[in-house]
């Protein structure tokens, strides 16, 4: 089994790359229950900054946003992508929290941002496809839902949304 033990702070960037590798590898060809297990730890990876100082900032604000304080979250979050602007999940996790607070427009600039640095995260396209599904553009919802599968076939909600969209989609054509 691929796994990152919880703890697990030693490997530095050069070692999360390569295991990234291995686990969006393992990805693509993994049933449901491995792939929950590998998306745990490419999250776990994900959520690396390389700084003790930003990794607390991060985790600070995942526990506002589990808590509904979307506004202690942004402060966190604003912090932690002004000092590292190049950790991808800062930017991500602060969409998340501007989509929680239904802005979508910031939440999008952020989820851009986050994807010019890992063009690879899937949450940040599912959050997209959203975003776009909110805003009553489904072929566009489903485009980049379908993005989002093909880097993780398995993403949780995003094959029902699928699913729905293409159906959607197919009875607009009617």
């Amino acid at each position: 089994m691929l796994a990152v033990a919880a703890g697990d702070g030693q490997a530095g960037p050069k070692e999360d790359a390569a295991r990234l590798e291995e686990l969006f590898t393992a990805l693509k060809t993994a049933d449901t229950g491995a792939a929950r297990a590998i998306e745990a730890d490419i999250w776990r990876l994900w959520s690396r900054s390389g700084s003790a100082a930003m990794d607390l900032l991060l985790e600070r604000a995942e526990k506002a946003l589990q808590q509904g304080d979307y506004e202690v979250a942004l402060d966190h979050l604003t912090a932690l992508t002004d000092h590292a602007p190049d950790f991808a999940e800062g930017w991500n996790q602060r969409a998340v929290a501007y989509f929680q607070m239904g802005r979508f427009g910031q939440s999008v600039a952020d989820i851009r941002r986050t994807l010019a640095l890992n063009p690879r995260h899937f949450g940040a396209l599912a959050g997209f496809g959203a975003i776009l599904e909110a805003m009553e553009r489904p072929d566009q919802a489903l485009e980049v839902y379908r993005a989002a599968l093909a880097i993780h076939p398995h993403l949780e909600g995003v094959e029902e949304a699928v699913k729905r969209l293409e159906a959607k989609v197919a009875g607009q054509g009617i």
